[in-house]
């Protein structure tokens, strides 16, 4: 679920996730990343953000 930046309306269900990979961190290891793009009903914006996030 998302909330979005310009209004807080929550938004249930994203339009499109994917996966990428993430910067590498000190010691070398990457985060795989899980994106969401959410459009809010009310306002109309269209945001991202971070669903899940696990270490490769």
């Amino acid at each position: 679920m998302g909330k979005c930046p310009k209004c807080g309306t929550d938004v249930s269900k994203p339009k499109k996730t994917w996966k990428m990979a993430g910067r590498p961190d000190k010691a070398g290891k990457r985060m795989q990343l899980e994106i969401g793009l959410y459009e809010c009903s009310k306002c109309g914006n269209v945001f991202r953000e971070v669903l899940s996030k696990s270490k490769i």
